[in-house]
């Protein structure tokens, strides 16, 4: 089959530019993309406050109520911080927008670099947690968690490349599937807690704890839950995937998204304190919650699947985000312009890919573990929260526009959270993986700075401002051959069409096949002169080089042409059957400061 079709049929026709506001998103098909990230994290934020809590023992654990509250709080003033950043920039972009525009390039770049290394990390972290949910109702699957994960996330993938109101599509059922199964668990638990005969589970065989409960203890248990935050900003980045009006129905979306996410991460963490289950190795906190509610029923195994499900599919918040800033970055030359072009279904397909490979490569690094990715998780993440809610106060200071005053305490108070939090995340979790992150933006800057320096010399040297083009200069025509046949023959034929000046140059690796060719060449070459060159060390690209480099030397002010004839397989497989020598020659010559001009003439064949 070839390649096009299969590309056809995996990823569908392709779609028109006119096609661009017909591929928006409503409201509802929008909250499952751009919020499956952050509803997922209820399935392991309890999970991770109290994975640091129960080393204290009971009285840690009694903690869990204060800092959930807490985490829910801070909720409430990111969200309505980032439904101020909506209607400020209609156009996208997030906290790399807002810095730029409001802090200086170089704000702009930081929030940039740590949002791309969250957004990795989110698929890694998201995927691993959605084949823990598979490995705790499937144990026999554990050992094949590494495996599962690259494999979800080249589904993710490829779902993407589809499109992004295909992609919506997909993703709706499980997102909605897991808000009423998750709603309904905990409508349950909560039923059975107030009219069910029952007692409370205990902690009465609770070992030693292995720590004393101190404050360091403490604001590494919330920073540990701050990962429940993580995807409140995505709305903001594409505000642009909505319909018309785009602001209006993105702060609508978010709203949704936050009222919904506060619902469940609280009623989680009731349902945890009330049937006292603590983390342990095998088995999820959600998976042991369901258990407990409803047995190892069908409804467990519904739980179990929806959890898998959102978790594994909440990458997808980062296949929508991650291509879109690469393209704005890109669009402002600090990455690569291949990441600002919109692919055949009106996606930026290059990010999407560069995310699901690199993505993988960190599930593979870490073995599918999801609490060894989680510290690296969520420092990205608060940092452009940090940045973006400091550039809105930048803003509102500097406009004062009607009503500036609330919205400047708003994001004010965002700003401010946001970087305590930052700095407890940085400091609880520095020596279990955060100096990665914190180490790594830096290098990202450079790189886009680096880039862009590329781009900006570049533009510079292409510029007509000032340039004067030269005289035509004389033309020398150098035609390689390896022999005398069709190919050879419509290439000298092309040569002389250009200038009278023209030689055939033969590398002699044999004097056999010299002496034929000496023969045949006045037959056939319609009197072009043929040079023969000693290849004492059997290399062919090397004297090649040799005496082009004389004729440049005897003809410094000419204008040297390579005419290369080039045999072309009918199948592709057949080129592994031939020597590759043009593609050599052109290697060697594509990078010499001077101006060779390189022309292929291809000869194809039929069969």
């Amino acid at each position: 089959m070839p390649v096009s079709t299969l590309k056809r049929k995996l990823i569908g026709t392709p779609l028109r530019t006119s096609e661009v506001p017909h591929q928006r998103l409503s409201n509802f098909a929008a909250l499952a993309v751009f919020s499956s990230d952050n509803l997922s994290s209820v399935a392991y934020a309890t999970e991770e406050i109290l994975l640091v809590l129960v080393l204290a023992g009971p009285s840690g654990l009694s903690w869990v109520w204060a800092i959930s509250l807490a985490i829910a709080a801070l909720m409430l003033v990111v969200a309505t911080s980032y439904r101020q950043t909506i209607h400020a920039y209609p156009s996208g972009g997030g906290a790399y927008i807002v810095a730029k525009e409001n802090l200086g390039v170089y704000p702009g770049l930081m929030a940039a670099g740590a949002l791309l290394i969250d957004y990795v990390l989110t698929v890694s972290v998201s995927v691993a947690a959605g084949v823990a949910a598979i490995t705790s109702a499937a144990p026999f699957l554990y050992p094949h968690r590494v495996g599962l994960g690259i494999l979800c996330i080249g589904l993710i993938t490829l779902a993407n490349l589809r499109g992004v109101r295909e992609s919506g599509r997909i993703f709706a059922i499980p997102t909605y599937l897991f808000i009423a199964s998750f709603a309904g668990m905990i409508l349950v638990g909560l039923a059975k807690q107030l009219f069910a005969d029952a007692t409370v589970p205990g902690q009465e065989a609770f070992a030693a704890p292995a720590q004393q409960l101190t404050l360091f203890l403490l604001l590494k248990a919330f920073a540990s839950g701050c990962t429940a935050l993580t995807g409140v900003e995505a709305i903001s980045n594409g505000v642009q995937a909505f319909r018309y009006p785009e602001s209006r129905n993105a702060s609508v979306t978010l709203t949704w998204m936050a009222g919904t996410l506060l619902s469940l991460f609280i009623g989680i963490t009731i349902l945890a304190s009330y049937y006292g289950v603590l983390p342990r190795d095998g088995e999820t906190l959600v998976s042991q919650i369901a258990r407990n509610i409803f047995g190892t029923g069908i409804l467990y195994y519904v739980i179990q699947a929806a959890t898998a499900m959102i978790l594994i599919l909440a990458a997808n918040t980062s296949f929508a985000d991650f291509p879109r800033l690469s393209s704005i970055l890109a669009r402002d030359r600090f990455l690569p312009h291949q990441l600002a072009s919109l692919g055949d279904r009106l996606v930026y397909s290059n990010g999407i890919i560069m995310l699901g490979v690199v993505s993988s490569a960190l599930i593979w690094l870490f073995q599918g573990d999801t609490h060894a990715l989680i510290p690296l998780y969520a420092v990205g993440v608060f940092l452009s929260f940090t940045l973006s809610q400091a550039g809105m106060v930048r803003r509102w200071l500097s406009r004062r526009t009607p009503g500036w005053l609330r919205a400047v305490t708003i994001n004010g108070l965002g700003a401010v959270a946001t970087a305590v939090v930052l700095v407890v995340i940085a400091a609880a979790k520095f020596i279990h993986g955060a100096w990665i992150v914190i180490a790594l933006t830096p290098l990202l800057m450079i790189m886009f700075r680096k880039i862009h320096e590329h781009y900006t010399g570049m533009a510079q040297q292409l510029s007509l401002q000032g340039f004067e083009p030269q005289k035509p200069k004389e033309q020398i025509i150098l035609v390689p051959v390896s022999g005398i046949h069709r190919g050879v023959v419509t290439a000298l034929q092309y040569a002389k069409s250009l200038s009278p000046h023209v030689e055939a140059i033969y590398i002699d690796l044999d004097v056999e096949a010299t002496e034929t060719l000496r023969v045949k060449w006045g037959l056939w070459a319609g009197g072009t002169d043929l040079v023969i060159l000693d290849s004492p060390y059997r290399s062919v690209v090397g004297p090649l080089i040799e005496y082009i480099d004389g004729v440049e030397r005897q003809h410094p002010d000419a204008q040297i042409t390579v005419v290369l004839p080039q045999v072309v397989p009918a199948r592709w497989w057949h080129n592994l059957l031939h020597n590759q020598t043009a593609w050599l020659i052109k290697g060697a010559l594509l990078f010499r400061k001077h101006v060779i001009v390189i022309t292929d003439v291809p000869l194809h064949l039929k069969q």
